[in-house]
């Protein structure tokens, strides 16, 4: 089936509005992360017992991803009723907000325990604003592509993901370089602050950007489904629990960003804030070479061979990195670190958009990415406050955190290799079985 005239030139343009979207939620997202290792401790817990205070604030990382699965259900509903651009421009103004509501929060020391308790609300409304970011994103790119280039084009929304994360190290690069007193004070607000520009940027190209021809096609013809969720249980389920299960992957870089930093400057090791954050910068810049070009090789060899290897292979190197990071060696940890992260990870963590997305017909495609991808993050997200758990009272038992990453990796592998391959499947037939399409008393015209 031909792509329609009026689509032309949107798989370009539909890259680039997952790019800068995913930059901003993830620039966001990763923001908070940073803080929540370094500054937050100090800032809106109790400084006075810092082992708990370290919990505690990971804990508030990991709170947006159990939003997450509840955002996932209402806004994968509306994106596969109304269209995947209205849910992209919500979540841009919705993680812009609530992330610069994060700068403007009253301290422990000025509110009182009212202050962590505001800093829940916020992180809970970037954690829905997250849930439908990446699915919606993906569908937009997976759908305007080119059927034997989907691989490369929704690579863009992981690639988006890194140049955020990348963006948010520099930025608190700069900002580590405060005294103490100021960076308590008023420097940590900044970074949150200067999401407003960025949310600015994202929403003029994302509000020009025209609805996927599949999506519009199905609108025109068959109609759209009237309840996604019970189309997606009924015919797609085991395709939810792969995704849910492949979702675990992301547990690497909860690891990688949050709890090693933590550990890396922790009195045990002793490493420099900064020094830690430029390996961060490095391996997320080498992602951000190394995404498309694992993307592209799925569009030739399947995305299955490429995303075994990520997953696999970051049960070895994330081990490594830690083993590094407790030998207080800075360049094998910055080697490692690029190696495990900017590198081995970046095959799964590119090919997922469309190894996902390929699993779910047009129906149905944003509501299966949001819902599988958001509870198997919300289990990532917490890793973290799990890894500060199994690391010992100490928070030093850096072994025990690897092989418990390592086992956080089983679970994709296992989801893999019960697959189908999809990098061949026209876009048309991707998640159809037959008799499928028989008779739809779920759906209505548009």
């Amino acid at each position: 089936m031909s792509v329609p005239a009026e689509a032309a030139g949107q798989p370009k343009k539909a890259a680039a509005a997952a790019w800068i979207g995913s930059a901003l939620e993830y620039y966001d997202f990763f923001v908070y992360g940073s803080a929540a290792a370094l500054i937050f401790p100090k800032v809106f817990f109790d400084a006075s017992d810092p082992a708990t205070a370290t919990l505690l604030s990971l804990a508030t990382f990991g709170v947006a991803y159990a939003a997450r699965p509840v955002g996932a259900l209402f806004l994968g509903h509306v994106g596969d009723r109304l269209g995947r651009k209205k849910i992209m421009v919500f979540t841009l103004i919705l993680m812009g907000l609530s992330t610069f509501l994060i700068g403007c929060l009253p301290t422990r020391a000025q509110a009182g325990s009212l202050a962590p308790v505001l800093l829940v609300l916020c992180r809970v409304l970037q954690g829905i604003s997250a849930a439908g970011e990446q699915a919606s994103a993906s569908s937009m790119s997976l759908e305007h592509a080119p059927e034997h280039r989907r691989g490369f084009f929704t690579s863009f929304t992981l690639s988006g993901t890194q140049g955020g994360q990348l963006i948010a190290t520099l930025v608190f690069l700069l900002v580590a370089q405060l005294p103490d007193d100021q960076l308590l004070s008023w420097g940590w607000r900044v970074p949150f602050w200067l999401s407003v520009a960025v949310a600015v940027a994202g929403y003029v190209i994302r509000r020009r950007l025209e609805e996927t021809p599949a999506f519009t096609r199905q609108a025109a013809t068959t109609g759209v489904v009237r309840l996604p969720l019970l189309v997606l249980l009924r015919e797609h389920w085991r395709d939810v629990l792969r995704v849910i299960a492949g979702a675990l992957i992301a547990s690497v870089s909860t690891v990688f960003t949050v709890w090693s930093l933590a550990y890396a400057t922790s009195d045990t090791v002793g490493m420099s804030r900064s020094s830690m954050l430029w390996v961060g910068a490095l391996a997320n810049l080498v992602a951000l070479a190394a995404i498309p070009l694992w993307a592209t090789l799925s569009d030739r060899i399947g995305r299955r061979p490429v995303y075994l290897a990520g997953a696999a292979g970051s049960a070895v190197t994330m081990f490594l990195y830690l083993w590094a990071i407790s030998a207080g060696s800075y360049p094998l940890t910055l080697l490692t670190g690029v190696l495990a992260f900017g590198v081995v990870y970046s095959a799964a963590n590119g090919v997922w958009p469309a190894f996902y997305g390929e699993m779910f017909s047009t129906r149905v495609r944003l509501s299966g990415m949001a819902i599988g991808t958001q509870i198997g993050f919300a289990v990532a997200g917490f890793a973290v406050t799990f890894a500060a758990k199994v690391a010992g009272p100490g928070g030093d038992d850096w072994s025990a955190v690897g092989l418990f990453t390592a086992a956080l990796c089983v679970p994709p592998v296992v989801a893999a290799l019960s697959a189908r391959e999809t990098h061949r499947v026209p876009t048309r037939a991707l998640g159809e079985r037959a008799g499928r399409e028989a008779s739809r008393p779920e759906t209505v015209s548009a």
